[in-house]
């Protein structure tokens, strides 16, 4: 009986995510990519979504050579779409649905951060109309809402018949493991912050990230008679090509070593690196990856949206 129980808690069957298929929307670059090659790495089919198809075969051609050459058992593929559309997601959800009969989970990871301010140095009601109003594009609001709040939404309903039959399927992986059909937002620190600073200064991004953070909690209310669970995952900084654009290289890793860029503080350092440069003050594949893992194997959570921010909201005012 207790070995029993030691092989149900070990690592090796608690996370075996062979049988798994996730989709994951904007999984081929920054955070999506960190939990799309986590869960390749640990056995799952993944369907990574995006806006360039050959940007995504580049992607799924590295990772997948790489779990060859490695014998795991994941495997990623990419499909082209447009998120924001509710088109969009239907189609995506049948091209899908004709490649597997079913899905484990959908990760609404997808996201922009569009129209960016400096504050005033005035104290008028003129300096601050000029500084947070009068560049500001009607077009660019919908595009960073509809994309980041409005996408998820769409998608969620899309794809809830495959959800639906992963859990009438019973199956059971070949770990072992049993797993409960998930939505995952990818929310961020910047749904609760009071302080734009910690947003890129886009109060875009901040207004659609606070409607995903609520939505999550409202869409796992609504969808428990079915029984598919909805959480999130508000990250804080992380080096992507969206919070450091022009940093990443061909694997979607990002090199950027100065973070004096942000104004902001995080408090919570990596580790020292084994090369003796400087710790950085930032989430790594590592963390958020190990949350996806952890999401996905728990039955018991639902309707949370977990905050990995390195203890940014602690010196931030916010309202989490």
């Amino acid at each position: 009986m207790a070995e029993q129980i030691l092989n149900e808690v070990h690592v090796s069957n608690m996370f075996d995510l062979r049988g798994v298929v996730a989709v994951v929307t904007g999984g081929g670059s920054g955070i999506g990519l960190m939990i799309s090659s986590t869960l390749v790495s640990n056995g799952a089919t993944v369907f990574i979504i995006g806006p360039v198809q050959a940007d995504l075969d580049r992607i799924c051609k590295a990772y997948n050579d790489a779990a060859e050459r490695s014998g795991r058992h994941g495997k990623m593929h990419g499909i082209e779409g447009d998120v924001s559309k509710k088109s969009e997601a239907i189609r995506l959800a049948e091209e899908v649905g004709k490649r597997v009969p079913h899905i484990t989970v959908l990760f609404n990871n997808a996201g922009v951060s569009e129209g960016r301010f400096q504050r005033p140095l005035e104290v008028t009601a003129e300096a601050f109309q000029r500084a947070y109003f009068n560049d500001l594009k009607e077009e660019t609001f919908d595009k960073v809402i509809h994309t980041n709040a409005v996408g998820p939404y769409w998608l969620t309903f899309a794809f809830l018949p495959l959800l639906e039959k992963w859990k009438a399927s019973g199956y059971r992986g070949l770990g072992g493991k049993r797993f409960a059909p998930q939505v995952i937002m990818t929310s961020s620190m910047n749904g609760w912050t009071k302080d734009p600073a910690t947003s890129g200064f886009s109060f875009p991004y901040m207004y659609s990230k606070s409607a995903l953070g609520h939505a999550t909690s409202t869409l796992a209310h609504e969808l428990l008679p079915l029984g598919v669970r909805v959480n999130g995952i508000a990250p804080g900084l992380f080096l992507t090509e969206m919070s450091a654009p022009g940093t990443s290289d061909d694997l979607g890793v990002s090199r950027l070593t100065d973070l004096g860029k942000f104004r902001f503080q995080v408090p919570c350092a990596q580790p020292p690196p084994d090369d003796g440069s400087k710790p950085l003050n930032a989430g790594s594949r590592t963390d958020v990856g190990a949350l996806a893992l952890f999401l996905i194997s728990n039955w018991f959570v639902n309707g949370e949206t977990v905050l990995i921010d390195g203890g940014t909201m602690l010196l931030h005012p916010s309202s989490y």
